[in-house]
């Protein structure tokens, strides 16, 4: 290396990683050496940096003596070492030309000084970041084959969990095991969070009187609550878990049958990045973790379902809401009434929030004014009428799914998936295979009915091992409150459609 004259060669080399099969620096410049033929030359090192881009110290140094005229070549061992970038190099070369500086590769033999050789250096350069889009791409879809078979992905560990070694299809991978401390945090604010009276910062007002003090030295705040409310990492997934997760639109690589009540789950972000607000499950993966879940799925659906409505309506203003907000439809355009104040004796009243927003829409309302109230009231009863059908409700120590019924309703969606996949093979059936195709629907649809009956027994049978009284639920009903009625609403009301002064009621339950 000769530092002492004015003029020199820049011999410029770049690894971003140390590998067997990756040629090193010392390699990389002794090529380059031999292309100064004696002549003085500075070298210029950037270790660890990749290729995506210029931010490079090294890379830096060497402009900036460009610019200050002492540099006359620039010299690398192959074209992918000073950039695998088009823009970036198309930047390089207006620098090198601006000041007369020649570029020279040594294993590609450039001359940048011909037409020729500036268009092969271009050629060169779109095939070296078409190599490094592909080596990402390879990345990427290797990272989303190993999400899909539930192999730990790194990242940080959940709250609650510490991360163990185990084996999965034979391959060495990491899974998480229960913290008892944190645990029982966490089963805490679940069975908190469970009631709709109380709210985030209730949990942490509870937490700080037992003295749940934050284990890995953090603060308690409602925002780190509602995303442990929100992690699939911490339910025990059954049948009920997986209708949920194919209701909000994810994508659920594991069958239903896998749902047995055991398992937890992870949640990605899916192959496709999207710009969604917080929440939208809408082309996100979920898989079955190799983990036991700690929340039982009913006591999970609940807060999670209640996190939902957070994002429909707001519940700090009740006497503007409704406990029916979000449950509310017009039967014309689909879209939901929302409440609107008005200077009358009734106070409040629903309107088609599709008519407020244009006036382009053919729907403009739903034919009839009405009255918030009012319709609380029918509704009141309308619910109270549903509760009488069941007289007697157990009301469990601990909330959890009796397995038998979960084992029935993978069955049933087993028998559904037949039953229409059946039905698809009649259109090109001939007359035997069309008879065939009858006997079996028949058949499935008489032990589907039979299902459907056993479960109805065992939801309504005590489970005497959990059991801790018995209650009315018709006249308790009565006496619940605002946050009480919309969550017992949520339960059992899937819509309420209204049009043209008639209204449809789709139950849950």
């Amino acid at each position: 290396m000769m530092e002492s004259a004015t003029y020199y060669d820049a011999l410029y080399a770049r690894q971003s990683v140390e590998r067997a099969d990756s040629i090193s620096i010392e390699s990389q410049l002794e090529y380059c050496r031999f292309e100064t033929h004696g002549g003085p030359y500075q070298e210029y090192i950037d270790r660890g940096y990749s290729g995506k881009n210029t931010n490079r110290p090294a890379f830096e140094e060497m402009l900036e003596d460009i610019r200050q005229g002492k540099i006359t070549r620039v010299i690398v061992y192959k074209l992918d070492r000073i950039s695998r970038s088009i823009l970036d190099f198309a930047n390089m070369m207006d620098v090198f030309q601006k000041y007369s500086v020649e570029f020279v590769s040594s294993t590609e033999h450039f001359d940048t000084s011909t037409p020729i050789g500036r268009a092969m250096l271009n050629i060169c350069i779109v095939f070296a970041q078409l190599e490094r889009e592909t080596i990402q791409k390879r990345v990427t879809d290797a990272y989303y084959a190993r999400c899909r078979r539930g192999f730990y992905m790194g990242g940080r560990i959940p709250y609650g969990f510490a991360k163990t070694d185990t084996v999965i299809d034979g391959v060495r991978t990491s899974m998480y095991v229960p913290v008892p401390e944190e645990a029982q945090q966490i089963r805490r604010m679940y069975e908190l969070y469970a009631n709709p009276e109380n709210s985030l910062g209730d949990i942490i007002a509870d937490f700080n009187e037992r003295g749940f003090r934050h284990l890995r030295g953090g603060v308690w705040t409602t925002a780190r609550l509602s995303e442990m409310l929100r992690n699939p990492v911490y339910v025990r997934a059954d049948v009920a878990v997986y209708d949920f997760f194919r209701e909000q639109g994810a994508n659920i690589v594991n069958s239903i049958s896998d749902f047995t009540g055991y398992n937890a789950c992870y949640l990605y972000q899916g192959t496709v990045s999207t710009s969604r607000r917080q929440g939208d499950l809408h082309d996100k993966e979920i898989v079955l973790a190799p983990h036991e879940g700690i929340v039982s799925s009913h006591v999970w659906l609940k807060c999670r379902r209640r996190c939902l409505q957070n994002r429909r309506s707001t519940r700090t203003c009740r006497a503007k809401n409704s406990w029916l907000s979000g449950k509310v439809k017009c039967g014309r355009c689909g879209h939901s009434l929302t409440i609107a104040k008005a200077n009358t004796r009734w106070g409040r009243y629903f309107v088609c929030s599709g008519a407020l927003a244009t006036k382009k829409m053919k729907c403009q309302g739903t034919g009839c004014t009405i009255y918030a109230d009012m319709l609380e009231d029918y509704m009141r009863h309308a619910i109270g009428a549903r509760l009488a059908e069941f007289p007697l409700l157990s009301k469990p120590e601990t909330s959890r799914v009796n397995p038998l019924i979960n084992e029935k309703r993978i069955r049933l969606a087993g028998i559904e998936k037949e039953i229409e996949e059946l039905l698809l093979k009649t259109t090109d059936a001939n007359a035997v295979l069309l008879r065939y195709i009858g006997e079996r629907v028949e058949a499935l649809d008489e032990e589907k009915r039979r299902l459907m009956e056993e479960m109805r027994a065992l939801a309504a049978a005590p489970d005497e091992h959990v059991l801790k009284s018995l209650i009315d639920p018709a006249a308790e009903w009565e006496t619940c409150g605002f946050g009480q009625r919309q969550a017992v609403a949520d339960i059992l009301v899937s819509m309420i459609t209204i049009a043209e002064g008639k209204m449809t009621i789709m139950w849950n339950i």
